[in-house]
């Protein structure tokens, strides 16, 4: 039987409005669309019939009418200001969607303005057939080893997985962008799908009845790709799969104010030490202390807060975060997802820095000391592989731009250039290294490198 392409007209929304509910009964394989939550006021749309090859949305993954209490029926629908703050900036894929309030995606999703603007005209949806299409063409569909067989008989995870990322987003999934299809069914579920299946593989190494430590996850990526978006919305992916995970960022790691004045002190001349960023700025045995903690979430009832960064307080310089501000996270703990700029970095020989830029002999002596407070505890490994280092500089300046537009603080342009500054001798010396041998210590059947455009896009 052929896909069919639906034709939609919507009801006319509620003021309360923000996404839809949809329901897909299989005995009639009709869709619904409820735009206030009431079982009442469905509106029925045209029949999706089902066709032979590709499973069409399965009382799993969707709001069914014979059990509208499932667990994925209440999920959050639309994101907390704390959320959206976390999402970070450079979001140029969220705009010109329907279900934003205005063409700047980033600003409205980072103060957390609500989004009810839903279109009432007739909106053309792909058929599954055309989805189905569209997820196999993407770029790590090979590389991650997906045939097309195991993304059809996986579609109805794909459709929600999408849709749960559409609601984070505060994106209508009827009218979502090229950009934005892409960012989400080539980008951001395919890693999602690759990240469970490392989780099912490090479960499977323990016998029953054993306590099995969260999966530590690492992210490592320059500034500005992107990073940071993709561990936000990996997190609610798992957390609306009935997954519990943390985040946490090696810049939680940083050293106290006093701490890195007494570093500025002890490194008089070395602009590379100068300010938070590079090795020997953070508090290693914090961020050993905290990885071993994380690692015993095992059991129900099992707590702990994990360390955050102000990099707001003393005018910029930054400083830890008062602990009862600190987030508390309980177990057990399925993943954890840990990001940084220069997670996994190996220390190279020393004339091999120098030639970079003496300032880093430092640096690099510092590094020796990173495997055991970081990377021994990560299992996993995504790197995001950049073409040319000065993307950084171009992605820092969009950030600040899109900040000060919005109204918010945000560096000059000549403040952005001093600031990526110190972190550009550390590229140009370890990239290469990282993207050829693997993050520090890793294990290859245990890593994805991702190389992105630069639009932040995966090639």
């Amino acid at each position: 039987m052929s896909m069919a392409t639906l034709n939609i007209l919507l009801p006319t929304p509620s003021t309360n409005s923000h996404y839809f509910n949809a329901n897909y009964s299989q005995s009639s394989h009709n869709v619904y669309f409820n735009t206030n939550n009431n079982s009442n006021n469905n509106t029925k749309l045209h029949s999706l019939p089902c066709s032979h090859s590709l499973p069409l949305l399965s009382s799993l993954f969707v709001q069914t009418k014979s059990n509208p209490s499932h667990k994925f029926s209440h999920m959050p629908t639309h994101l907390s200001k704390s959320e959206a703050l976390s999402a970070g900036t450079g979001c140029s894929w969220m705009q010109n969607n329907s279900m934003l309030q205005s063409g700047e995606g980033c600003p409205d999703l980072k103060q957390g303005l609500v989004c009810s603007a839903i279109p009432t005209e007739r909106a053309k949806v792909s058929s599954v057939q055309d989805l189905f299409e569209f997820i196999c063409s993407g770029p790590l569909i090979d590389k991650m080893g997906f045939s097309k067989e195991k993304i059809g008989n996986s579609i109805d995870k794909w459709i929600a997985y999408n849709s749960y990322l559409c609601r984070l987003f505060q994106l209508n999934e009827l009218y979502l962008t090229i950009p934005q299809k892409v960012r989400f069914l080539h980008y951001y579920i395919p890693v999602f799908l690759w990240c469970e299946d490392k989780i099912s593989q490090h479960v499977s190494m323990f016998k029953d009845g054993e306590d099995i430590p969260p999966l530590v996850i690492g992210f490592s990526a320059p500034q500005g790709c992107g990073k940071t978006t993709l561990v936000f919305a990996l997190d609610y992916l798992f957390r609306v799969t009935g997954r519990k995970s943390a985040t946490i960022s090696i810049d939680d790691f940083y050293l106290t104010a006093e701490g890195q004045a007494k570093l500025r002190e002890a490194n008089r001349g070395n602009a590379l030490l100068e300010f938070r960023g590079n090795a020997g700025s953070h508090d290693l045995q914090l961020s050993v202390e905290t990885l071993t903690a994380i690692s015993k979430l095992t059991k129900e009832g099992t707590k702990m807060k994990l360390p955050r960064y102000d990099k707001s307080a003393y005018n910029g310089r930054g400083d830890r975060a008062d602990p009862s501000t600190w987030p508390e996270i309980e177990g057990p703990l399925t993943v954890v997802l840990y990001e940084g700029w220069m997670l996994g970095f190996k220390p190279l020989p020393v004339e091999v820095v120098k030639a970079v830029d003496p300032q880093l002999e430092t640096v690099n002596k510092n590094l020796e000391a990173y495997f055991d407070a970081w990377d021994k505890f990560i299992k996993a490994w995504i790197v995001i592989k950049i073409k040319d280092s000065s993307c950084v500089y171009e992605w820092r300046l969009q950030a600040e731009i899109a900040m000060r537009e919005a109204g918010n603080p945000g560096m000059s342009d000549e403040e952005v250039k001093d600031f990526v500054s110190r972190y550009l001798p550390a590229y140009h010396a370890y990239l290469p290294t990282l993207y050829s041998e693997g993050p520090n210590g890793s294990d290859p059947e245990h890593t994805l490198i991702i190389e992105i455009d630069d639009g932040r896009n995966p090639i």
